[in-house]
């Protein structure tokens, strides 16, 4: 199945060269959870603060049992101080 993975900020540096911009669609086993998606990509985890599957968050006690289905968006951003 097909997925859209959207890394923000620091975290883009993360995917492939290729990639456009900050997204990349990629394909993923069924059943696949946020964990198993986000793995591969070698993020940090003190670095996926704030993580949404179609605009709703996941909490971090839930990434690993949370399954995609085809078209999701998982988008991740890190932890961003501001003034």
């Amino acid at each position: 199945m097909r997925v859209t993975v959207k890394l923000y900020a620091t975290l883009s540096d993360y995917l492939p060269g290729g990639s456009k911009n900050n997204r990349i669609d990629i394909e993923v086993a069924e059943q696949a959870t946020v964990f198993d998606v986000l793995q591969p990509f070698g993020l940090p985890p003190r670095l996926t603060h704030l993580v949404l599957v179609n605009g709703v968050f996941v909490p971090p006690d839930e990434r690993a049992g949370k399954c995609l289905d085809n078209g999701d968006v998982l988008a991740v951003w890190p932890p961003i101080a501001g003034g």
